[in-house]
């Protein structure tokens, strides 16, 4: 990581997790639950080696000639990664769609394809719209694939197989280590479907060296933070990274009750680019595939006057003369696998701007750890 701008000091409330009094903290449960990923994500992978579940779930839907991945929210934004990962590894055709598209119109959702497998994105197990839609696909008797991190709820009864994850579970409101846990199990099976054994060998290989590139980032992120003030944000990406930049926006949206958008990155310049200004913050997932185009967008709004953040796996003087912020990964694994380790500079920013503002990231107001609807 570098910053273009000069070092200061934080007054935000959290630190980097390791000097935490007994009294709980403002926001202490997300930061832990940030940082704990990599470890999160190593237990994980060894579970269902261990297991064999991705194995056999490839085994029982493993001549599907679609697969559609429906989730809400961050579970919506997960499914889109997850979809790109596996149209990618396995060349089926693969979608991701919001619950609500399913309940409210099913026919255009479910196309003529008979050998679709729908899989069903929650962290809680009980998303109402999730399990709604699993009712319905029962009903028309699809069989389907639920993914979760909470044992022994509704959407486990409903699904035809589960891949449960209960170590990536939270005990804040807002996903951070659950999203990017299930996105690379999701990542692990497609690489089973395809019989891609270099794939899966990155993804085990991930931990380890996510936690080198997670060990000072968050008071980098932090001191960012502390000495600017945003009006606008607005997070950027292509491709498999577009389901990232939603996520990223929903973070700040979440935990520090800001307004933020998502583009394609070079959709941005075609009007939302008009709001571009020193109290926008920019958040740039910079990709090797789109690198030229990308890092042209990234060049253009920082000269209508943008504050900018660049994530990418490693930087050159183009990039850090258009960032305030650059964020390298420095992962030497292939790209698709990189995607969960672009998470946590949008997780950090969400985290500690809303810090800055006295709020509690744990417990963002008019939210619930699973949105469950009367009736």
């Amino acid at each position: 990581m570098s910053n273009q701008s000069s070092s200061h000091s934080s007054s935000v409330v959290a630190d980097d997790g390791n000097n935490q009094s007994p009294t709980k903290k403002a926001g202490a449960h997300s930061l832990a639950e940030i940082l704990s990923q990599p470890e999160c994500w190593r237990t994980c992978i060894e579970d269902l080696h261990q297991s064999k579940k991705l194995e056999q779930v490839s085994k029982l839907f493993g001549k599907a000639e679609e697969w559609l991945f429906i989730g809400c929210g961050s579970s919506y934004y997960l499914a889109l990664s997850a979809a790109a990962t596996m149209g990618a590894l396995t060349g089926l055709r693969a979608r991701a769609v919001p619950a609500s598209e399913i309940l409210l119109y099913p026919d255009q959702v479910l196309t003529a394809t008979t050998n679709c497998v729908p899989v069903l994105i929650s962290r809680s197990g009980r998303t109402s719209e999730v399990l709604k839609s699993a009712e319905l696909l029962k009903s028309r008797s699809i069989p389907t694939l639920a993914i979760s991190c909470a044992p022994g709820q509704r959407l486990e009864q409903l699904a035809t197989n589960t891949i449960l994850l209960p170590a990536a579970d939270e005990q804040s409101t807002v996903m951070t280590r659950s999203f990017s846990s299930m996105l690379l199990t999701l990542q692990a099976l497609a690489a089973t479907l395809a019989g891609d054994t270099g794939f899966l060998n990155s993804i085990s290989q991930l931990p380890a060296a996510a936690a080198i590139t997670m060990k000072h980032l968050p008071s980098s992120i932090r001191d960012f933070v502390a000495v600017h003030d945003f009006a606008d944000y607005v997070y950027l990406g292509q491709g498999p990274f577009y389901g990232l930049t939603c996520e990223g926006a929903l973070k700040v949206t979440e935990m520090s009750v800001s307004y933020a958008q998502a583009f394609h990155t070079l959709e941005f310049r075609h009007g939302p680019k008009s709001v571009v200004g020193p109290e926008t913050l920019l958040v740039f997932l910079l990709s090797e595939t789109g690198y030229q185009a990308e890092c042209d967008a990234l060049e253009e709004m920082k000269s209508l006057g943008g504050t900018t953040i660049a994530i990418t796996n490693q930087s050159d003087a183009r990039i850090r003369a258009a960032s305030d912020l650059v964020v390298e990964l420095n992962l030497d694994i292939p790209e698709l696998v990189r995607l969960a380790a672009y998470l946590f500079t949008g997780q950090l920013v969400g985290l500690y701007s809303g810090l800055k503002k006295g709020l509690d990231p744990d417990s963002p107001r008019n939210l619930s750890r699973a949105v469950v609807l009367n009736g």
